[in-house]
C-alpha cells in the first residue's frame, strides 16, 4: 500500500482567471506530488507503509525523529483539502446552516471573513489558515508551516494555503488579494457544508 496524490476534482485550467493553470500545474504537480512521493520513500519497509494517510500523521506527530515523515503526510493531507476547499463555482458567502452558525459563532458572514482574511495575512512566513469545527463551535485558525488542526482533534470544514507558492506566479507578494479572490470567487462552501454532516472518520477521508 502507498499513499496515493489524488487526481484534482476539476480541470487544471477551471480556476482561470483567478488561479492560473500555470499554478495549479506547479502547485498540484510538483509540490503536492512532491509531499506525496517523498513520504511513500519515508515509509518503504517500515510500520507506517500500510497505514492511511491520516493514521501517519496522528503517529508521527510530535515525535522529533520522525519530524520528516509528519511534515510530508500532514503537507499531502493539507493540499488534499486545499484542493476541495476551491470551486469553479466557488466564492461569496455560504447560505442556510452554515451561513447561520457563521452569524452564531463570528457576528455574520462579513465578520467572519474579516476575521480569517486578519488571520491569513497574520501568518508569518509559510502556513495555512482553516476554517473547523471545535467542539460545537466554528473557529479560525492559522497554523505554520505543515501543522494541521487534526492533531488537536478538530474537523477541518475547508483551508486557504498561505505558502507563496500557491499565488506567487499570479499574484506576486499581494496576498491580501489572493484572500480577496479566493473569498468572491474561489471558497467552497458545499465541500464546508459536506464536511460539518460528516463523521470525524468520514471527514478525515472526504479528501484522500
Amino acid at each position: 500500500m502507498s499513499i496515493k496524490h489524488p487526481p484534482l476534482p476539476y480541470a487544471a485550467d477551471a480556476l482561470e482567471p483567478h488561479v492560473s493553470r500555470r499554478t495549479v500545474e506547479l502547485h498540484y504537480g510538483k509540490h503536492h506530488k512532491g509531499y506525496v512521493d517523498k513520504l511513500n520513500g519515508l515509509i518503504d519497509g517500515t510500520p507506517l507503509q500500510d497505514k492511511p494517510l491520516e493514521e501517519i500523521i496522528f503517529d508521527t506527530a510530535d515525535d522529533i525523529d520522525r519530524e520528516n515523515i509528519f511534515n510530508n503526510a500532514a503537507q499531502a493531507w493539507n493540499h488534499n483539502v486545499y484542493w476541495h476547499s476551491l470551486s469553479p463555482k466557488g466564492g461569496g458567502s455560504p447560505n442556510g446552516q452554515l451561513l447561520k452558525r457563521l452569524e452564531n459563532d463570528f457576528g455574520g458572514y462579513e465578520k467572519f471573513r474579516a476575521f480569517f482574511t486578519q488571520k491569513a495575512l497574520g501568518c508569518f512566513g509559510s502556513g495555512w489558515t482553516w476554517l473547523v469545527e471545535n467542539g460545537s463551535r466554528l473557529k479560525v485558525l492559522s497554523t505554520p508551516n505543515a501543522v494541521t488542526p487534526i492533531i488537536f482533534g478538530q474537523k477541518v470544514l475547508l483551508t486557504f494555503d498561505v505558502w507563496e507558492h500557491a499565488y506567487y506566479l499570479d499574484y506576486q507578494n499581494r496576498r491580501a488579494d489572493y484572500v480577496d479572490i479566493f473569498f468572491d470567487h474561489l471558497i467552497n462552501w458545499d465541500f464546508a457544508q459536506h464536511q460539518t454532516e460528516s463523521s470525524p472518520v468520514e471527514a478525515l477521508r472526504a479528501v484522500g
